[in-house]
């Protein structure tokens, strides 16, 4: 150790809408700030379905916090939601707008690279008026300690930094939440995976096909049998002259299910109910995928270790219930939350107790309410268990279950607007697969639009995307099937039968036996963080601007 190393007072890991609404409020308040961001520009690493919120309630809010955001950063305003029960080519879809406008001032779908380099931007010229700025291409890979206090952070080609504080806002696969102790990747129902195609589809063929005006956009949802009982759903969002269209699936479903997530993505882009707004000219412009933390599960009650506090994904900070899917606005809340509780620590004569201060923020402006609703805690225990789950999906599924379904259409429909329900909801195939199927099939009617979209392969989706390919960041630590198989069907640029994604199932012959064994190839990996929880892997992130770079996220 040395006492020549850089020294800021504030060190921001991660250049998203938590780390942006971070720095800015540091900046604001007078505070050296120095945010560090390992892609070539904010943004390319960072992927979102995406719809960013501001609530009511909410105590920050990203145009609050920066002023213009809404007219330079977002592609178009999410006016009406819907989401359709899907049975075959039988469909009941019910309108959910109500739902999201609940304590809601605004709605935005955007796409991340455009969103996050505008925010750099404004982080950028914010900082360096009290001394620090914003850097690009760093990878930080650890936390710096001294006499066993945390410090700063370790990077991989620049010296340790030192800092009075240090958010973390450097996403779901954080390692210095890993390096702290604070999460880990140990189970995988407490993950989503989300696989995303942003389509390529021109501003007047937008508007014309969702019949919508320049400032309106849609939100669609889907569930039901169209995913072979994997649970989760689609999604379909209107951008400015693009659609994004994917799927957020459990991921100890996935892994159950043995399902092929480039599959699953196919069936809902060549399902009939879609060809009414996609054609033969289909285009994909860019094929993403990521993890997402389930914040009922895994929100950390206290995202704290000395002077290191979590924010956004990095901290389990993902609202995931039902049709209600929010990140990005509680990372911009818990971003300036953690910002403030420095500044009035510091203020106090004590910035170590800016961590204790951020955890009280979070719980006295309902931001961990809204991640872990205290009603899911309660139930969960009964509503999600295996026995519970049969009987009601037997009950569901039987005549008398019809019939109730059937008689209580506008009540349905009302229970899918309440977010008091939505907040209950549980994580079973009754939610996502089976309740769905039956609505669609006793209430739903038939589609007969053609759909002609051809998906691209794998290879060529792979193929579309930009690499900086540095040294191998995975290593697979257990090649057997049992230990490590899971990577081959649930990565979302491998699959069985394709030889050339990062997971490939291989057959070894040993003392005349034949194993089945995986093989790894990091080149074409996205990322995302899913074989780190399906597979015995150790697992990093790729150097300062190496690995892939997105160009819309």
């Amino acid at each position: 150790m040395t006492d020549d190393y850089e020294h800021y007072e504030a060190i921001v890991v991660g250049a998203g809408p938590g780390g942006a609404a971070a720095a800015a409020r540091l900046a604001d308040a007078g505070v050296e700030t120095l945010v560090l961001e390992r892609g070539v520009d904010a943004g390319s690493k960072n992927v979102s379905g995406g719809v960013i919120y501001a609530e009511e309630s909410a105590p920050y809010t990203i145009d609050g916090l920066f002023p213009g955001f809404r007219d330079e950063a977002t592609e178009r305003p999410i006016t009406t939601n819907y989401i359709h029960n899907v049975a075959g080519d039988r469909v009941k879809t019910f309108d959910i707008s109500d739902l999201h406008h609940h304590d809601t001032e605004w709605a935005d779908a955007v796409l991340r690279r455009k969103m996050d380099s505008w925010l750099a931007e404004q982080v950028h010229e914010r900082a360096r008026e009290t001394g620090g700025g914003l850097l690009t291409e760093v990878r930080v890979n650890g936390l710096l300690r001294e006499g066993g206090e945390i410090t700063g952070v370790t990077c991989d080609d620049v010296e340790p930094i030192r800092g009075d504080v240090i958010i973390a806002a450097d996403g779901v696969n954080s390692e210095l939440a890993r390096d702290a102790g604070l999460m880990d990747w140990d189970e995988p129902e407490e993950w989503f995976q989300g696989v995303k195609a942003v389509v390529d589809m021109p501003r007047d063929a937008v508007e014309d096909r969702f019949d919508i005006g320049p400032n309106e956009g849609e939100a669609h949802l889907f569930s039901g049998d169209l995913y072979d009982g994997v649970r989760g759903g689609g999604f379909l969002y209107t951008n400015r002259d693009t659609l994004s269209i994917g799927n957020v699936f459990h991921l100890d479903s996935i892994v159950e299910e043995e399902a092929e997530v480039t599959d699953l993505l196919d069936g809902l882009l060549t399902h009939p109910l879609l060809g009414q707004w996609l054609d033969e000219e289909y285009t994909e412009v860019e094929y993403s995928a990521k993890l997402v933390p389930d914040s009922k599960k895994v929100a950390h009650p206290e995202p704290h270790s000395g002077r290191l506090l979590l924010v956004g994904d990095a901290a389990g900070q993902m609202q995931a219930q039902g049709p209600i899917i929010k990140g990005m606005n509680h990372a911009v809340s818990a971003g300036a939350l953690a910002a403030e509780a420095y500044v009035e620590a510091k203020g106090r004569g004590d910035a170590t107790k800016a961590g204790v201060q951020y955890q009280r923020k979070l719980e006295s402006e309902g931001v961990m309410g809204k991640l872990r609703p205290p009603a899911y805690e309660a139930t969960r225990g009964l509503t999600e268990n295996e026995s519970m789950t049969t009987i009601v999906d037997t009950v569901v599924e039987s005549p008398v279950g019809r019939f109730a379904l059937r008689s209580l259409e506008g009540t349905v429909e009302r229970l899918f607007n309440s977010p008091t329900v939505m907040k209950l909801l549980p994580d079973t195939k009754t939610g996502y697969v089976t309740v769905p199927t039956v609505l669609a099939e006793e209430l739903g009617e038939r589609v007969t639009t053609e759909n002609h979209v051809e998906p691209p392969s794998l290879a060529d989706r792979i193929g579309e995307l930009t690499y900086d390919v540095g040294e191998p960041h995975i290593e697979v630590l257990d090649r057997s099937w049992e230990a490590s198989g899971a990577a081959v069907t649930a990565c979302p640029v491998s699959s069985l039968d394709y030889g050339g994604g990062c997971y490939r199932a291989e057959e070894v012959k040993t003392n005349g036996s034949t194993e089945r064994v995986v093989s790894l190839d990091t080149q074409p990996c996205v990322e995302c963080g899913t074989c780190a929880v399906v597979a015995d892997t150790k697992w990093t992130h790729p150097s300062g601007g190496k690995g892939v770079a997105y160009d819309e996220g």
